[in-house]
């Protein structure tokens, strides 16, 4: 098959040069692009087609990876080439702008994907998930055998792979966020390494165990009030408070769940969704 790349930034460069590694032809459009990206393309080995339109005739499947906010404007570009293969929208957006970008290419078969993962290399692999049409992600899946980039397929229903994306990019970018803020306020006061070795005693990711909810659920009474005493100690500071009071505002979701610390996870979920905060 042959793979194009839009626009192979440093993660599209590097599942590039990954599919390249299975034998596959990898092309790419260096028209209007950066020095950077000319300069990524090239150490990857990709294969410039100068123009759009005779790159996607060429291709079998396109990648679209580029900044969120660019993912409508490629999707358009490659629509208005009439381009009726498999399209692969592997950028970081909502199930929702999937679903637009979608209407954007009633000629293409588009597979959701999403990228979790570094760069993947000699030392680094990532997760490529997939959703869409059988056919279509068993023919993506077979760009990437045998290389760093190990595909899932989430199976038909389109969303399901931005929603994953989602999912683990809201905590994992957050979580960043909320390092930067806490590490801001320690300095205030000097405390640098005591909040660095009370982070080291935590250990393990608050991800990969989510039975432990509903007791977070339980105590959301008493750590709701907390994070607003959090919220006034980064204000004084001349710090963003907004995570903390977001914080607030989903314990207060929980209001109902004081001390329930046996309560499936499954409620404790659904009770996230109530939209008014306090009792239901």
């Amino acid at each position: 098959m042959t793979l194009l790349v839009l626009h192979p930034g440093q993660m599209g460069a590097a599942l590039a040069a990954q599919a390249l590694r299975s034998g596959e032809r990898v092309l790419w459009c260096p028209t209007g692009r950066s020095a950077a990206t000319v300069r990524r393309a090239q150490e990857a080995c990709l294969d410039p087609v100068e123009n759009l339109g005779e790159a996607l005739a060429l291709a079998d499947v396109v990648l679209a990876v580029c900044p969120p906010a660019s993912a409508e404007a490629v999707a358009a570009q490659v629509a208005q080439e009439g381009y009726d293969g498999v399209y692969v929208e592997a950028n970081a957006i909502s199930p929702q702008r999937l679903e637009g970008i979608v209407t954007l290419l009633p000629a293409a078969r588009v597979v959701d994907a999403s990228v979790i993962g570094p760069p993947p290399g000699l030392s680094a692999e990532a997760r490529l998930y997939l959703a869409g049409p059988t056919t279509d992600v068993a023919a993506v899946s077979r760009l990437f055998a045998g290389t760093a980039v190990r595909t899932v397929d989430l199976g038909e229903p389109l969303g399901r792979a931005s929603a994953l994306k989602m999912a683990f990019a809201g905590f994992q970018k957050t979580t960043r966020a909320l390092a930067a803020v806490a590490f801001a306020l320690a300095g205030e006061y000097g405390l640098h390494e005591e909040l660095r070795a009370e982070g080291a005693r935590m250990g393990g990711s608050a991800l990969a165990d989510p039975e432990y909810l509903p007791s977070v659920a339980a105590r959301a009474w008493r750590w709701g009030p907390e994070m607003l005493e959090v919220a006034e100690s980064l204000r004084s500071a001349d710090l963003p408070d907004e995570l903390a009071t977001a914080a607030q505002a989903v314990f207060a979701r929980w209001a109902d769940d004081k001390d329930a610390f046996d309560l499936p996870l499954k409620d404790t979920l659904a009770h996230l969704k109530s939209r008014e905060e306090g009792p239901r």
